[in-house]
């Protein structure tokens, strides 16, 4: 018998705006008493709900539970910046050398199918323009680097046949009513969302057929006779195949120790203002979604409801080995949003921010995802590095096609891959990752 005991739970840092804001329409539904099911997935995010959709494709008649160790929509999938992207962010000039571009082709192909089953899942589901919008998205730049490396991931792109469009000034100043920003670059493919609508939709879509319990932190997990029996508070699941959708707490079952990384990215959203002609002089259109053109820099988007108007932002990063981080913390990168927003709008200044928040992204050192079958009848899809909403979408896709011995050449593509690397030993690691944070943070200046 192997037992694994799970010593630390999600814990969230502050309340997301996404969730505060989000409608949901399943009731919470705890785990109590003792269930037997086909299927357990446990993690109710992105590729938790992926998985329990692609095994109800594959699998219609099995039985299926997901236990949540929280609340859908409150942990890391309702704490991102709603992007589903399908170009990645750092496609330079050198990578299309030495085969570089067969594998972004690849990357991009991965990304566009999780998104198309994404789509499948919003059209299911009726989803709205305000959940499920495929606008595009545009790298800003508000440096002279930020423009150099927004003409290199043109030249990527034109090297690729993808389609772009580069902003000047002027129409960057058109489309978010501030002149910060010096040009952009728009690629057509991604998709925004609001992440916790997202995710609570999927889980209501599922739930007339799939059991998802919220609430309902896994305690342990062990293998007995042929099935794996997942302890909580006040019941167990006993199933002799389970799906890990837990992102970085993978670790803490267990799994893939010394060789993750748990990035704490901060983010803050403005309380509600009049989308009349005073709110759109001083941010422009209804809706717009920016990334940095550097990496290091800050995500902004503007989302307007019901003739309101917020502003989301995204900025500052820190590597920390806990899974929270003190109010202190918390509080200096909402000073650190502040400046960002009022440096870029200056006519909003008054507009206060109702939410700050932190979520926890996961990244290995060589940037592959924590994924395969562990042991038998148990399998991973975790690390989503920094891209969560379309890779961790993909892994469940990918868990469940590999957990039902389903064949299929993406997935044969998508597990050609090694482990993720080892990490330096700590404090090394903490001092090594955060000082390279800190430097690429200096180095991307306006951007951020």
């Amino acid at each position: 018998m192997i037992t694994t005991s799970v010593k630390r739970l999600p814990a969230e840092n502050g309340v997301s705006g996404w969730e505060a804001i989000s409608k949901r329409s399943l009731p919470v539904r705890s785990l109590e008493g003792n269930v037997t099911a086909d299927w357990l997935i446990i993690g109710a995010g992105f590729a938790g709900l992926s998985a329990a959709r692609r095994l109800l494709q594959l699998r219609p008649d099995d039985n299926i539970v997901v236990l949540e160790a929280s609340e859908v929509g409150k942990g890391t999938s309702g704490r991102n910046s709603g992007f589903m992207i399908d170009v990645p962010h750092n496609l330079s000039s050198s990578e299309y050398s030495s085969g570089g571009l067969e594998a972004s082709r690849l990357e991009m192909a991965q990304n566009r199918a999780a998104i198309a089953f994404a789509k499948d899942a919003a059209d299911e589901y009726g989803l709205s323009p305000e959940v499920f919008d495929p606008a595009g998205k545009i790298n800003a730049a508000a440096t002279a680097r930020g423009m150099k490396l927004n003409i290199s991931f043109g030249r990527s792109l034109a090297s690729a046949g993808e389609k772009h469009m580069f902003f000047d000034a002027r129409q960057m100043r058109e489309i978010t009513g501030c002149d910060y920003y010096l040009g952009g670059l728009f690629t057509p493919g991604a998709v925004l969302i609001q992440p916790a609508d997202y995710v609570r939709a999927l889980a209501a879509g599922l739930s007339h057929k799939v059991h998802i319990f919220e609430r309902s932190p896994v305690s342990f997990l062990t293998r007995q006779n042929g099935n794996w029996i997942a302890g909580s508070a006040r019941g167990k699941v006993t199933a002799p195949n389970v799906i890990l959708g837990v992102n970085g707490h993978i670790t803490d079952f267990g799994h893939f120790g010394g060789r993750l990384m748990h990035i704490f990215a901060y983010a803050s959203m403005t309380a509600p203002f009049a989308a009349d002609d005073l709110g759109r002089r001083a941010s422009g259109r209804d809706r717009w979604a920016l990334l940095p053109a550097d990496a290091m820099g800050a995500t902004v988007r503007k989302i307007t409801s019901g003739g309101r108007s917020r502003i989301v932002i995204r900025t500052k990063y820190t590597y920390e080995t806990t899974i929270t981080v003190s109010d202190r913390r918390m509080a200096r990168m909402a000073e650190e949003h502040r400046n960002s927003l009022d440096a870029r709008f200056p006519g909003l200044k008054n507009i206060p921010f109702e939410h700050s928040w932190a979520g926890r992204l996961c990244l290995s050192r060589n940037h592959v995802p924590a994924f395969g079958a562990l042991d038998d009848g148990l399998f991973s899809a975790c690390c989503e590095n920094g891209l969560g909403t379309v890779k961790s979408t993909l892994a469940g896709m990918m868990a469940a096609e590999l957990a039902t011995g389903t064949s299929s050449r993406r997935l044969e593509e998508y597990m050609d891959h090694p482990e993720p690397s080892r990490l330096p030993p700590e404090p090394f690691a903490w001092l090594g990752i955060n000082s390279v944070i800190r430097f690429q943070e200096l180095r991307a200046g306006r951007e951020g």
